[in-house]
């Protein structure tokens, strides 16, 4: 290689690995920088292995201290104390969560060697995306040499979506990982075959298997992922189509003590009504369009995000995300990238295109669910297209289509740390440690189990707070009798009012507005309003309404 050659080449190997650099940083420095939100705290719930002790508050003042240990793991003198806190963790799955044990199960054992603070819990899930970005290396060298697979590296360690998941205490992230080393483990079966030895054959066959089994007892949905990769396998290798049967066998083979035992039990309890789609055929047609747009432009462009923008914006997202993906296969078609094409439309296309299916087969909407985690396993696929056409194509701005990628998602990423809000409950307890020492309590229009088990972990325990949390309809009869039957106990109260409550919510604003004023009204009898705070995170189930009363 010529010296001029060299010099060229080593200015945007230099800014990949500084891309890469910098998304190892920022999950570092992500680790504590925001709340658990509603769905992480029943993570830490279900990992601690005491979701069977935990009751709703009744409707009457509980301590909230009460709550507290439920959220760490209970004292273990001995192996018999382990395998119960497990059993406790397996029960707790079946009876009341649509996810499979394997995330909780590892949380649970990060558990016993961090403790449950939030930096500390998210870092099992850091140290996984780590991994995924080497996996994304490993398989954009394969495919595309060295430089390549910087850039599938770069662009996953950068991808907003998957940088906010991989700190997120759930099971999205991991199932990247999954994915990925899937993905690394198959290809090398196809394609990293000369020059192995056979022990390599044999660890990458039992990476595979692992991979295909970690993945399904992490995340249900894996199984359109591991269906599209067995297509996928058979289209690239057909010669050899009866060894990767076997391979994908065992991997569902090592499944079946749980589905056998687990999943019945989660099928009888699921709740599958609000997966279905709209009535009539125009109206179902246009859910799964939606559905599939928004995810193509959550996906690509506006990650985690998603939860701050309306439905036009991640309308135009979605075309977007469409027509780039669209312009850079039709690039490297006309380019004779054929092989590669194929690779990643396979990736990128097919598990997606089976879950659509599934969707619409079943009159269920799942495809657009959760700003785009529930197809989260197409993640990879798509952004190995983006690599292939960076890697691959021939415009003379190619290397500023590389930097100007990369630092289109690090602004994105910046951004999110920098300027959306993810320490609601934590200017709660602050308004709480004003005066610990007051006996105060906690009026929450709401009996979900996320928003009661946040304010558990978030709220001083040493600090003297009752909590009172029952359905909006209900608050002001509850609400009234407390004040009561306790006229003196409280010499202060903290109206909390959520804007989304999850269970038995108001349907309409005229009905919020009317348990408002009650509440209102009937709290004005004894306290004096003396100060009134918005609490605005990134979703709508980190909105709230914050008012301090003090006593008359």
């Amino acid at each position: 290689m010529t010296a001029t050659k060299r010099s060229a080449r080593f200015p945007i190997q230099l800014v990949l690995l500084g891309a890469i650099a910098l998304a190892v940083l920022l999950r570092v420095l992500g680790l504590g920088s925001r709340e658990f939100w509603y769905d992480e705290v029943l993570s830490l719930l279900f990992a601690t292995g005491q979701r069977i002790f935990y009751d709703a508050p009744a409707d009457a003042p509980v301590t909230l201290a009460d709550y507290t240990p439920l959220l760490s793991l209970p004292v273990e003198s001995g192996l018999k104390d382990i395998l119960l806190t497990t059993k406790g963790l397996l029960k707790g799955i079946v009876s009341m969560e649509p996810h499979p044990f394997g995330f909780y199960l590892s949380q649970n054992l990060w558990l016993r060697l961090t403790g449950n603070g939030e930096a500390v819990q998210r870092t099992w899930g850091m140290l996984l995306s780590l991994g995924t970005i080497g996996c994304g290396y490993g398989t954009g060298r394969l495919l595309m040499g060295h430089r390549g697979g910087l850039i599938y590296a770069a662009l996953l360690g950068l991808s907003p979506l998957y940088l906010f998941h991989s700190l997120n205490l759930r099971m999205y992230g991991p199932t990247v990982f999954w994915v990925c080393l899937s993905t690394l483990a198959l290809l090398q079966l196809i394609y990293g075959t000369a020059n192995r030895k056979r022990w390599q054959t044999l660890a990458w066959m039992v990476t595979f298997i692992v991979a295909i089994a970690g993945g399904f007892l992490t995340f249900y949905p894996m199984m359109y992922w591991i269906a599209g990769l067995a297509i996928i396998a058979v289209i690239l290798d057909a010669k050899h189509w009866w060894q990767h049967g076997l391979r994908f066998t065992a991997g569902v083979l090592i499944t079946m003590p749980w589905m056998t035992w687990g999943l019945p039990q989660q099928l009888r309890n699921a709740d599958f009504g609000r997966f279905s789609a709209p009535p009539g055929v125009f109206a179902t047609a246009l859910t799964h369009i939606q559905g599939i747009f928004k995810t193509l432009g959550i996906h690509l462009l506006v990650g985690d995000w998603a939860t701050s923008l309306g439905d036009s914006a991640l309308w135009a997202a979605g075309i977007a995300a469409s027509l780039i993906w669209l312009a850079m296969g039709t690039a490297l078609l006309r380019q004779g990238e054929n092989r590669l094409l194929k690779v990643g439309l396979l990736l990128g296309l097919l598990p997606l295109a089976l879950a659509l299916a599934s969707d619409i087969v079943s009159s269920k909407f799942t495809f657009g669910f959760g700003y785009g985690r529930s197809v989260i396993f197409g993640l990879p696929g798509m952004l190995l297209i983006l690599a292939i056409w960076l890697e691959k194509t021939n415009v003379s701005w190619r290397q500023l289509a590389i930097v100007g990628s990369l630092a289109f998602y690090l602004t994105l990423n910046v951004g999110d740390f920098a300027l959306r809000d993810r320490q609601i409950f934590h200017q709660l307890n602050s308004w709480v440690n004003q005066a610990p020492e007051q006996s105060s309590l906690i009026v929450l229009n709401s009996k979900a189990w996320g928003h009661v088990m946040r304010l558990a972990y978030y709220i001083n325990p040493e600090a003297d707070v009752d909590l009172l949390a029952t359905h909006p309809a209900d608050l002001p009869n509850v609400l009234s009798e407390t004040l009561t039957e306790n006229s003196a106990a409280y010499e202060r109260v903290l109206w909390l009012e959520a804007a989304r409550p999850v269970w038995q919510e108001p349907e309409t604003e005229a009905e919020a507005l009317e348990i408002r004023q009650q509440v209102e009204g009937i709290l004005g009898e004894r306290y004096r309003p003396q100060e009134t705070q918005p609490l605005v995170g990134t979703m709508d189930l980190d909105q709230f309404t914050l008012t301090l009363y003090h006593q008359s």
